[in-house]
């Protein structure tokens, strides 16, 4: 949430001053312009993230063979994105192989794999959402019931020791927490939060929901308590996060179908979200959705943008799923196959580059 008003009221404010100050006229001039200034660069760090998700580092079974199970996205995708204007990755990776015992050190390989890409990326000015991408499981146990929440917040706790320092990364709490209690979720991710501003942390976090984190779901009580409910209880310390929700477009939202319900499905998926979120002054980040390779498809592509171009004031980023060297003829596959960019690239476009809001 915003505490900070815009630059033109920080000008005002200078303009009275000014107007009425008799003594000290320096001081007071350097303070507000170093007001405003603050308040531009604030302004200026809203540009919309754009991106996809780089899915390959968390494949396959546990523990896995690198380059056989699973693999990591190459310099070339990252230069790749970058060149058609985007300026985010998602990066899911998995707990159990950086951490192949709960407390235990990074493995030095995997991390070795992890922070060059996260390095390569975020040299290259793109911003990274680190993103275990476990479900709120470890070995398939989950966090706060049958793996300790302390598990939790060590990994953090490191991840958060070593990425601190570069501004250009982003804290993914959890990819898609399901089959649980939202309180016991809301417990282990208030934890994590702790955990990372306890390191000095100050990077942007993404928090999700429960039941996989979806847009379309975010008020309904199938699952347990509502995530509208529950969510409301986020506490950072730094203020300083996002709402990380998932939207789906197929006809039961699991992103497994290459069709869509319809060309305006998008935009009616996130609607009771996104009113809530506007309520009650939180952000967000569309951290998962893709559509198949069709024209209804195509329209839904165009629908969601817009619908997040027209609400600028919730959305702060999205990322596709998903590219990644090993998708070949994959339905969502942003990568290009065959010589060819995807089909759906070309309706992304026109909504990517620039310093445009989302």
């Amino acid at each position: 949430r915003s505490t900070l008003s815009s630059s033109s009221a920080a000008s005002d404010v200078y303009k009275r001053q000014v107007s009425t100050q008799s003594t000290g006229g320096m001081k007071l001039y350097l303070f507000l312009l170093t007001v405003v200034l603050c308040v531009l660069k604030i302004t200026s760090d809203n540009t919309c993230l754009q991106g996809v998700n780089l899915s390959c580092a968390e494949w396959g079974k546990l523990p896995g063979v690198y380059n056989k199970d699973y693999t990591f996205p190459t310099h070339q995708e990252i230069d790749y994105y970058q060149q058609k204007g985007m300026n985010l990755i998602r990066f899911p990776f998995a707990w159990e192989r950086l951490q192949t015992a709960q407390f235990a050190q990074f493995d030095q390989d995997y991390w070795g794999h992890m922070t060059d890409t996260i390095n390569y990326a975020t040299s290259k000015g793109l911003k990274v959402v680190v993103d275990p991408h476990n479900y709120a499981r470890y070995y398939g146990k989950v966090v706060g019931v049958d793996v300790p929440v302390t598990a939790f917040t060590d990994l953090w706790t490191k991840l958060a020791n070593n990425l601190k320092s570069n501004p250009n990364v982003i804290f993914g709490l959890m990819n898609e927490p399901n089959t649980m209690k939202t309180e016991t979720w809301l417990e282990d991710a208030n934890a994590a939060i702790s955990a990372i501003r306890a390191t000095g942390a100050t990077n942007l976090i993404t928090v999700p929901g429960n039941a996989w984190t979806g847009a379309s779901s975010w008020c309904d009580n199938w699952y347990g308590t509502p995530n509208c409910q529950v969510m409301l209880g986020v506490k950072d310390p730094a203020n300083n996060f996002v709402f990380e929700v998932h939207n789906y477009l197929d006809s039961d939202g699991s992103g497994t179908h290459d069709t869509c319900v319809s060309s305006s499905i998008g935009s009616q998926r996130l609607a009771t979200f996104t009113a809530w979120a506007r309520q009650h002054g939180y952000k967000a980040y569309l951290g998962e959705w893709a559509g198949g390779r069709n024209q209804v498809c195509y329209q839904a592509i165009t629908d969601i943008l817009s619908f997040i171009g027209n609400n600028t004031d919730v959305y702060r980023a999205w990322t596709w799923w998903a590219g990644g060297p090993w998708w070949g003829d994959y339905i969502f596959n942003l990568d290009p196959y065959s010589g060819s960019d995807s089909p759906q690239l070309a309706y992304l476009q026109p909504f990517i580059g620039g310093n445009r809001k989302c």
